[in-house]
């Protein structure tokens, strides 16, 4: 069978993102491709509040520590997602956004997601920002190549 004999298709696509150039460009792409097959496009991203929760709970502090953290932390979500969201509308998309609170994995956040949402396709960055979190994207990518039930793209 000749490989540009196979027909792929895409109804929905979902790329999760961090807020870091590497997600940016990930969404890019999957704009592009949600535009080329007529694609739905869900935006993902998801709050890994565990280690905001350890951090305040190794302390003895008051109820509300770690709480304006959170917020804040939920804002810069939500001005990702929804960024990102008006480049999909602003070029014809049905799109949507996500934001799930996670304090377990990430990696398993955006799989169940796609599972549930029906998605064909996820996108994701394979960098993150910097330090650590380069690194912790760099696992949520692998993460997701080794466990999504769909193929997916990996952009750098």
């Amino acid at each position: 069978m000749n490989i540009m004999s196979l027909s792929v298709s895409y109804r929905k696509i979902l790329v999760a993102i961090d807020g870091s150039q590497a997600s940016s460009r990930a969404a890019e792409h999957a704009i592009n491709l949600a535009q080329r097959y007529k694609a739905s496009l869900i935006i993902l991203h998801v709050l890994h509040l565990k280690t905001l929760r350890q951090i305040s709970s190794s302390f003895i502090t008051a109820p509300t520590f770690g709480l304006e953290e959170a917020k804040e932390l939920k804002a810069r979500a939500k001005k990702w997602t929804e960024n990102i969201n008006k480049k999909a509308k602003t070029n014809g998309l049905v799109s949507k956004t996500k934001i799930i609170e996670d304090t377990t994995s990430i990696v398993g956040s955006i799989v169940e997601s796609a599972e549930e949402e029906g998605v064909d396709l996820i996108v994701v960055g394979t960098r993150g920002k910097t330090g650590f979190r380069r690194l912790l994207l760099g696992s949520v990518a692998q993460g997701v190549l080794a466990y999504a039930h769909c193929p997916v793209l990996a952009v750098r």
